[in-house]
């Protein structure tokens, strides 16, 4: 039995080479390229047209269990061959998948699990949301003691129902004229996606011609609402070329030169999606195909910086063969690192606050700034409220 791919502790690029970006307006695309391809896994688009999508996370009947509900234009079936034998593209749009309801002029999809094996060497899953189904689960159950100073529907229900809000790609502007004026190269396995030089997204596929399939399949993601501000109001980015022109004199100098610039360009590339890779990421394995495994994560959160979400497939000696992330909004960030403190100390109030040195009130305003006020009962509401008027 071959061994199981390791769990991602980071996110490396290692056999995968970063080209010179292209830009358009406030977008900037960085080709990601991957020269040699082993053709044992590959990747087929599922598109769904339904207005909403119903999953149930845990297999069960729509009446019970946990469920996620979002839009979910698109699936994505990964197909592989144990043996290390190249695997020939396939489609898979006409294959069943889940039950579809009408209601008046609307389509819903009702789908079991967010990953599931179709045939031997078949699996399904949903892009992205994959990832924030999990993000959204951090924490889910809420405190485990039954503390006074929560709210009854907090001890009865946790963070029940927990929701997040992001933008299609079609709402970013000039993501589409992008998609569709780039050149795609021929090694081009993936890309790192950039909205007024901050990173949006970072995309990679096994092979050069399922890029080439997903490819617009960009515009059907879902983004930050600050990225779509971004791209609304961030202007041109700057384009990046500069050769001194008087060091060269033969076409052996221009080479070395160019050479030169497309090293250059690619290390400031990679600096620029530094907060993403080689970052410290908690992964989670969700489910194990042959030689490959399904992995989700979260960068470890720091407040002021980016930090993203995302999951990969990756091969048993750790190549990285399939990625997509989604960069957490700060709004995001911080409900995500306030109910992170309050886990790491139980779900006591009182204690959290002193372990990140502020008073009570004060963390209990953060609290409620951050949407979460629903969880503490009214009467702390209400003196934390006094002592912040007193003070």
């Amino acid at each position: 039995m071959a061994p199981k791919a390791p769990l991602l502790n980071t996110i490396s690029l290692k056999g995968i080479e970063i080209a010179p970006s292209q830009v358009w307006g406030a977008i900037r695309i960085v080709p990601l390229l991957r020269r040699q391809v082993r053709g044992d896994l590959r990747l087929a688009k599922r598109t769904y047209d339904d207005d909403l999508t119903v999953v149930s996370l845990q297999g069960k009947p729509l009446d019970k269990g946990l469920k996620y509900i979002s839009y979910v234009p698109h699936g994505l079936v990964p197909f592989w061959n144990e043996e290390g034998q190249p695997v020939a593209a396939k489609g898979s749009q006409l294959v069943a998948d889940g039950q579809r309801f009408h209601s008046g002029p609307v389509s819903v999809r009702v789908l079991s699990r967010m990953a599931k094996r179709e045939a031997r060497n078949q699996l399904r899953f949903l892009p992205l949301h994959l990832a924030m189904e999990g993000f959204l689960s951090l924490f889910f159950s809420g405190p485990d003691i039954a503390w006074s100073e929560y709210s009854k529907q907090a001890l009865s229900q946790g963070l029940s129902p927990r929701t997040e809000w992001s933008v299609s790609g079609h709402a970013i502007q000039g993501l589409a004229d992008a998609l569709r004026v780039f050149e795609i190269h021929e090694h081009q396995v993936g890309m790192l996606l950039f909205v007024s030089e901050a990173l949006a997204s970072a995309f990679i596929t096994p092979t050069p011609e399922d890029y080439r399939l997903l490819h617009h399949s960009l515009l059907q993601d879902f983004y930050g609402e600050l990225l779509y501000q971004y791209g609304l109001y961030g202007g041109t980015v700057p384009i990046q070329t500069h050769v001194d022109e008087t060091k060269v004199e033969t076409l052996a100098d221009l080479r070395d030169a160019i050479s030169s610039l497309r090293q250059d360009w690619a290390d400031f590339q990679g600096l620029m999606a530094s907060d993403l890779l080689q970052r410290p990421v908690e992964s989670k394995r969700i489910y194990t195909a042959g030689p490959f495994t399904l992995q989700r994560f979260i960068t470890d959160l720091k407040l002021k910086a980016e930090n993203h979400i995302g999951e990969a497939i990756v091969r048993n000696d750790g190549q990285l063969e399939y990625l997509k992330t989604y960069r957490l909004s700060a709004g995001q960030a911080r409900r995500t690192y306030l109910l992170s403190q309050l886990a790491a100390q139980g779900w006591h109030l009182e204690r959290t606050a002193l372990s990140m040195g502020e008073p009570l009130e004060n963390f209990i305003y953060r609290l409620e700034k951050a949407g979460f006020g629903y969880l503490i009962n009214n009467q702390v509401r209400e003196q934390a409220q006094k002592a912040r008027r007193c003070d």
